[in-house]
């Protein structure tokens, strides 16, 4: 298991992977309050199934705050190849992937007073002035219907509500303050509230629940690499060769606090020192204030513990090789895999296999990962759980402090 020690030193950046209304009366959506969870508390909705029916927070309006969630663009059409435009987004080694859901349990969204609390120590903030809960379960890949914050291709929905400060008083958010801004992934839980999950994400979400899982990737990845090298076909066909396909239903059992988020949209003011961005969020005497929650759907397939690293599929597909049937990918059947040596399933060793033009192996051997935090990592499936930790972020790529919360 992966220790918040050895996952802090791995993030240079400031990430480490970390209610109730305080002045709530006994309906969320009572007027009479500063706080809305979109819980409906009168009533039943038959596509809740077995999770609490939830109705959608209305807008706060200006000098409040909107809680959303995204997983932005490639979580709703994933990952093309060949990529749309040269350099863009696409797993190096040619795989196309496709989402048919992104399943996550949000919770415990929490505003605090000062985040500069500490220049070189991103996890040190003040006093808690705020604080909504869930927890809400959502398919990111389903989007919804506001603009997300990474652009007019992107969508969000939203989750949550405030108008003051909820656990002081509801007093009026100090317009001249900015809001240290922290959330957790927790545990699938039969007591979310269903955002939008339709009768296959029930489905999905029950089986969350019995294995212990925050996050749940399902999909379909497609190889469609050409011009590939190695261009050996002894080595294509043990991969699998052009067209074909491995389904996948990646769990991860990873709770995960994500603590003072950097925010984009207060640039162009700067961040501290090897940050890049000013953290905390703002109200606004004019607008709303929104605070998207935004899950990063690259991260397990990165190359190295570093950020924004490249992505492969290879290494996965290469458990399956010699099937004559379409395998499904898990995690767990990484839990044997060397990421520092990696072969096929016949023990081959795995060369590094290259689609685009814009990665460089670090070199012409066996295929592996780097480990650059130090972490500790005894095989694939801790180093994929690893770097997906670290995917919350606030309105599009704004870092936090990430504690793991197991």
């Amino acid at each position: 298991m992966i220790s918040s020690s050895s996952l802090s030193r791995g993030l240079s950046t400031g990430l480490i992977l970390s209610a109730l209304i305080g002045c709530s009366s006994s309906s969320n959506k009572n007027p009479s309050s500063c706080t809305d969870t979109g819980a409906v508390v009168d009533g039943a909705s038959a596509e809740a199934g077995n999770l609490k029916p939830f109705e959608p927070p209305t807008d706060p309006g200006a000098k409040g705050i909107w809680f959303t969630a995204s997983g932005e663009v490639l979580a709703l059409g994933g990952y093309p190849f060949p990529p749309v435009s040269a350099g863009g987004v696409a797993f190096v080694d040619g795989w196309e992937m496709h989402f048919s859901e992104l399943l996550v349990t949000v919770d415990n969204i929490r505003l605090s007073q000062n985040p500069d609390t500490n220049p070189g120590d991103q996890s040190q903030i003040g006093s808690e002035v705020a604080k909504v809960s869930g927890p809400w379960a959502i398919d990111l890949h389903k989007g919804g219907p506001l603009q997300g914050k990474g652009g007019s291709d992107e969508q969000a929905v939203p989750i949550a509500a405030l108008t003051g400060q909820n656990e002081n008083s509801c007093a009026p958010f100090d317009l001249t303050q900015r809001y240290a801004f922290s959330f957790d992934v927790v545990e699938a839980t039969d007591s979310a509230m269903n955002v939008n999950l339709d009768a296959q994400g029930q489905a999905d979400y029950a089986e969350m629940i019995s294995k212990g899982y925050s996050v749940l990737y399902v999909g379909t990845a497609t190889f469609q690499g050409t011009n590939c090298t190695p261009s050996d076909p002894e080595f294509t066909n043990a991969l699998l060769s052009e067209g074909s396909v491995v389904n996948f239903r990646f769990g991860f059992m990873s709770p995960t606090s994500y603590i003072n988020c950097q925010n984009p949209d207060n640039d162009p003011a700067t961040g501290f020192t090897g940050e890049e961005h000013q953290r905390g969020i703002y109200a606004f005497a004019n607008k709303t204030s929104i605070a998207q929650v935004t899950i990063h759907t690259d991260h397990p397939f990165w190359d190295s513990t570093a950020h924004d690293s490249s992505m492969h599929f290879d290494q996965i597909a290469a458990r399956y090789t010699r099937r004559t049937d379409t395998p499904t990918a898990v995690v767990e059947d990484m839990t044997s895999v060397d990421y520092t040596h990696f072969t096929d399933a016949q023990g081959d060793a795995l060369p590094w296999r290259v689609c685009v033009t814009n990665f460089n192996p670090p070199d012409k051997g066996t295929m592996h990962f780097a480990d650059t935090a130090g972490a500790t990592l005894h095989n694939y499936a801790e180093y994929m759980t690893y770097d997906q930790r670290t995917q919350g972020h606030l309105n599009s790529d704004g870092l936090c402090f990430v504690k793991a919360d197991n």
